[in-house]
């Protein structure tokens, strides 16, 4: 198959790839396109199912994310010309990168108490405690990621193969690295035996049963902490003042500051942090 040839990006990039490309088969199948290979792609495929995925009622981040997918495909059979460029093209409106409201939440102590595995324990207190996303937290090396002052993040752990650094700074932060080196040893919190997926499936399910599935909502708890902690102020997603109410120096800190916290996050743009704090 075209996805297990070419396995660009991390494993998750890779699995959630592969499931979208599957998604698609399938969609084209069910619009009558039978028999298709893999350069068999032409554009009328692309406008199908852009028209499906729009009657369907779709947000514009689902079908940026399928159309990323058959732009994928599209130039690894070195076809790329059958797909436009520019989304706008197929109707596609830009994706907001705007909160509405904060989505951040946190690992309670009532919630943790809910999760027996406590390799899946320590993940969910490191996503909540250095911002870290979820595949970060299950391959996270103590051995190798703790520096002192900052932990670092191999490439092979983040999405997009971007390798990275956070800083510690706080006691909390210091006695959880101390207690996952006592837990892991030198390997990952992924069990001896297991596969990364096989330990994701795990989390996914004692997540949920726990009630805080969404745990990516611990990436922006994260995030407004560091900003207040940055800034002095609250960042607009929990409640503080929007760009316009910033006099220009506030304005060239609020700047500053979402910049760093876009790299402790692991995104390459500053624009991006309006998903987790607010403009």
């Amino acid at each position: 198959m075209l996805a297990r040839r070419n396995r660009d990006g991390s494993k998750a990039t890779q699995a959630g790839r592969l499931q979208l490309l599957r998604q698609v088969a399938d969609e084209l199948k069910a619009l009558g396109f039978g028999r298709m290979g893999a350069r068999s792609l032409k554009p009328k495929h692309v406008d199908a199912l852009v028209q499906r995925w729009q009657a369907e009622g779709l947000t514009a981040g689902t079908c940026k994310n399928r159309m990323a997918a058959l732009r994928w495909w599209a130039e690894k059979v070195g076809k790329p010309a059958v797909i436009a460029r520019d989304n706008t093209i197929y109707g596609i409106e830009a994706r907001a990168f705007v909160a509405k409201g904060s989505k951040a939440i946190q690992a309670t102590e009532e919630a943790l108490a809910r999760i027996e595995d406590n390799r899946i324990r320590l993940a969910l207190r490191l996503q909540a405690a250095f911002g870290l996303r979820r595949e970060e937290a299950l391959k996270f090396r103590v051995s190798y990621a703790d520096q002192g002052d900052h932990i670092r993040l191999r490439g092979s752990w983040c999405k997009g193969g971007r390798p990275r650094t956070v800083p510690v700074l706080t006691p909390k932060q210091r006695s959880l690295l101390v207690e996952v080196a006592r837990i892991a040893g030198d390997g990952s919190l992924i069990p001896a035996g297991l596969r990364y997926v096989d330990q994701l499936q795990r989390f996914k399910f004692a997540t949920s049963k726990a009630g805080i599935s969404k745990t990516h909502g611990l990436r922006h708890h994260y995030a407004q902490w560091r900003y207040r902690n940055l800034a002095g102020w609250p960042s607009p997603a929990a409640g503080g003042p929007g760009l316009r109410q910033l006099t220009p120096a506030q304005r060239a800190i609020d700047r500053q500051v979402r910049l760093q916290i876009s790299a402790e996050l692991g995104h390459g743009r500053e624009a991006i942090t309006t998903v987790y704090l607010g403009r």
